[in-house]
């Protein structure tokens, strides 16, 4: 039952007779597990928190850095470097101090993606990359939960929704992983800042549209947003049984191995810069994109991009330590993880935090050419 207080917070649900007072009981009860607390996330939990949605879980490693400020609107400058989980919960309580928040602040990843998963009624993915996209998706299959995804790209964003009611799940639409020269990366090439705000309203749209059981839910269907024309489209796709009955306990491991649990070494930006003054310095490697070695790097680095990672893998020292970064390190972490499972090398380390932390640790601009 809901109390006098949720009663005068949720009048405007209320008067609609498509929710009532039943469908807010419904959303009170609601467990819902959100995977990214970036971009789309941000508005994901907010909008889902104001709607009164009763429990929520909220899935990410990553710490506020200085440059999500321009679309993760949970943060402010305050917030940098604090862990986005916990941050967002506070948010999310100071929204609505009557949900009820679960932190997790960590990846999700093949040894624990189940156990979060079957916490929840519902999965809304708001990550950044294929793999986890592709784990979330066997998961929600072989657990029977419904999976609202969202994704951008520069100027465009997507939306729809898997495994709901014996509907298409995300392998019937997308059967195989880009590979990594495929793979868009916003990390390299940008997004407008609004465009989160847009596409993460549409999942939350959409969640609550699964969580109440009204309106005709994104299932079968993909809805396509483009922000410089202000088109959209939906596309509708068909299920796909050799593709649906894909689990976490049948798929190809290769298709998130990135999420596998790898252990990888790192080295702060302080850290290295004393070993940068050292009589043997370390191998640096910078996988980012040739644009962004041309705008600056540390001296004396390697490129070899993400992208075609394997192309020069041959010219990559067996035993002297290499040190891998990337902007903010995370294509450094996959390109170490690739590394050391399909080559086989021992010998790598990830600069925590990129280039980026490389810069906040005021090491001075003479030593990023």
């Amino acid at each position: 039952m809901l109390t006098s207080e949720e009663r005068h917070i949720y009048r405007r649900h209320l008067q609609l007779p498509e929710i009532g007072e039943a469908g807010q009981e419904k959303l009170k009860a609601a467990r819902v597990l959100v995977v990214g607390a970036g971009g789309l996330g941000c508005p994901i939990l907010q909008y889902l928190a104001a709607a009164g949605v009763g429990t929520l879980g909220i899935v990410d490693a990553d710490k506020v850095d200085r440059s999500n400020l321009q679309r993760q609107i949970l943060y402010g400058p305050a917030d940098l470097g604090r862990p986005k989980a916990e941050t967002a919960a506070r948010a999310v309580r100071r929204i609505n101090p009557l949900v009820h928040t679960e932190v997790y602040g960590c990846r999700a990843t093949l040894g624990n993606v189940r156990e979060l998963v079957s916490k929840f009624d519902l999965v809304i993915d708001g990550s950044d990359n294929f793999p986890t996209r592709y784990l979330l998706n066997d998961a929600c299959v072989l657990l029977g939960k419904p999976l609202v995804s969202g994704a951008i790209y520069k100027f465009e964003g997507q939306v729809s929704v898997f495994n709901y009611q014996g509907g298409p799940t995300y392998r019937c639409l997308f059967p195989q992983p880009p590979s990594a020269a495929e793979a868009p990366n916003c990390d390299a090439t940008g997004v407008l800042g609004v465009l989160p705000g847009l596409v993460g309203t549409a999942q939350a749209t959409e969640a609550l549209k699964v969580l109440l059981g009204i309106g005709e839910v994104l299932s079968g269907r993909l809805w396509l947003f483009d922000a410089l024309t202000f088109q959209t489209r939906t596309l509708k796709f068909a299920r796909r049984p050799e593709q649906a009955a894909i689990t976490l306990d049948t798929a190809n491991r290769t298709d998130y191995a990135d999420l596998c649990g790898v252990p990888v070494r790192s080295v702060s930006a302080a850290e290295l810069q004393a070993q940068l003054a050292s009589a043997q310095p370390p191998f640096l490697l910078d996988v980012r994109e040739p644009h962004e070695y041309a705008a600056g790097h540390l001296p004396n680095a390697t490129l070899l991009p993400l992208s075609t990672l394997e192309k020069g893998v041959a010219t990559l020292p067996k035993q002297h330590p290499v040190v891998v970064y990337c902007r903010s390190g995370r294509r450094s972490t996959q390109a170490i993880e690739r590394l050391q499972t399909e080559f086989g090398l021992a010998n790598l380390i990830n600069l925590e935090g990129g280039i980026l932390a490389w810069e906040d640790a005021a090491m001075g601009d003479e030593v990023v050419r």
